[in-house]
């Protein structure tokens, strides 16, 4: 399959959009969906833990109180996220210096043998303090997965799209994200229809992993077959893969995706994977209830992902970012303090697809809006690092913070301090070029 020919990235600026042929848009578009499969694979098997964390969590830590318990595991959740800098550039330095697919396909191995571990390991009750430590070490393995499969997998996707619907097709990186959110709640809800909850608590949680494990098996299959999309010159660059090259001479992009990442990630995090724990401890809803609810939301959710990256592709990814910024930072407070009261799930549920909705306008093009700042040599790393800096630091602690912050009695503070990243994402928008100059001249 080759490779992108010399490319405008918005549609508006580019009206000699070629012709593709029917084999080749096939090729590039079974590429997409390839390269996403891992990444729906990867989110599955770090997300598994985040929405069985309210099951397992006694296993590893039972001499708590249940808010305790949530805190001690969203603190080994945000523990994997602390690795995600480390994998943004390892895997980044690979994907540049080596190639997308090799980063791509070391990473969802990687996340495989996280799930095994996790899925075998013993409780407390059996080899006493060892228990969370190797929870602990498992985290971290998957959290260096994580931080190397988003830029790999980014900037593939962002390569091999079709020429004027980059925005649309690059979607899907966060469709299939979304979508292993989305898996996770499923398989979760489908083992309490067949489990009860002691049977969840004794042994049913363990189930997930092991899928996860098969599931990326599959993935990497899949994988194998794909196409190179940089090339021996951009890997041969001096530059390639190197941090230094990226902060001295990209650092206006560098620190721009940190700014709006950062926002962007602690309020994904915040109505995705806390919301089903923020359901059941603030607004008093069962588990099931909450699961329920959130199983709902992200399959809309998800299905919003392609219209606004469609969208982006007609209005420019700067637009999407102010309105993500401008929105998020006004309904934040209003819909997390309507939430924490309310009584109906469908009430519950349309609060939250309101987020969501919100949240869609940086989702959708968050791949795409971070590639075409970055030349091709540097590219899988500046995405990456960046990307995997903002997320640890923001979107990893989000459940920590919100926890804790409930822990002292003063919640409702969280909600000021979303509203504040979504101002900080707001302000780091206004710095986006109208008309990025990279991926135009990409081969």
């Amino acid at each position: 399959m080759r490779t992108a020919q010399p490319t405008e990235i918005e549609a508006r600026d580019a009206p000699d959009v070629p012709h593709y042929t029917a084999e080749e848009k096939r090729k590039r578009i079974f590429a997409i969906v390839a390269a996403s499969s891992g990444n729906l694979v990867e989110w599955f098997d770090f997300y598994i833990y985040a929405f069985g964390a309210i099951y397992f969590a006694p296993a590893f830590f039972p001499k708590s109180d249940p808010t305790v318990q949530l805190l001690n595991t969203a603190g080994v959740f945000a523990a994997g996220f602390l690795m995600r800098p480390i994998g943004g550039w390892m895997f980044g330095r690979i994907g540049d210096r080596r190639g997308r697919k090799t980063a791509m396909l070391i990473s969802v191995v990687m996340m495989c043998a996280g799930s095994l571990l996790i899925a075998c390991l013993p409780t407390y009750a059996t080899i006493g303090a060892w228990a969370p430590v190797l929870l602990l070490l498992a985290r971290l393995l998957q959290g260096l997965s994580v931080g190397g499969e988003y830029g790999a997998a980014a900037t593939y996707m962002s390569e091999v799209a079709l020429r004027g619907q980059r925005g649309f097709l690059s979607s899907f990186q966060y469709v299939t994200l979304i979508g292993g959110q989305l898996l996770a709640v499923l398989v979760i809800v489908v083992l309490q229809q067949l489990l009860d909850e002691a049977e969840l608590r004794a042994w049913g949680w363990r189930i997930p992993f092991v899928v996860g494990a098969i599931a990326a098996l599959i993935a990497l299959l899949l994988r194998r077959s794909l196409h190179e999309t940089s090339t021996e010159a951009t890997r041969a660059n001096k530059n390639a893969g190197s941090v230094m090259g990226v902060l001295r001479d990209h650092r206006a992009a560098f620190l721009t995706v940190l700014g709006y990442t950062a926002g962007g990630s602690l309020i994904f995090y915040t109505f995705t994977t806390y919301m089903q724990k923020y359901l059941v401890n603030s607004a008093g809803m069962s588990i099931r209830t909450a699961s329920n609810v959130m199983t709902v939301c992200l399959f809309l959710y998800m299905c919003l992902q392609p219209l606004f990256g469609a969208l982006s592709d007609r209005i420019g990814r700067r637009s999407n970012m102010l309105l993500f910024g401008g929105l998020g930072a006004i309904a934040t407070v209003p819909i997390l303090t309507s939430l924490q009261h309310v009584a109906s799930p469908v009430a519950a549920g349309a609060l939250i697809m309101v987020a969501l909705a919100i949240v869609s306008f940086y989702t959708s093009v968050s791949g795409i809006v971070k590639a075409e700042l970055f030349p091709p040599e540097v590219r899988a790393l500046g995405v990456g690092l960046a990307y995997a800096v903002a997320n640890a630091v923001f979107g990893g602690t989000a459940e920590y913070v919100a926890l804790g912050l409930k822990s002292l009695g003063h919640e409702s503070l969280f909600y000021w301090y979303v509203t504040a990243m979504m101002v900080v994402a707001f302000l780091v928008s206004l710095r986006l070029p109208r008309h990025p100059s990279y991926l135009r001249h990409d081969h």
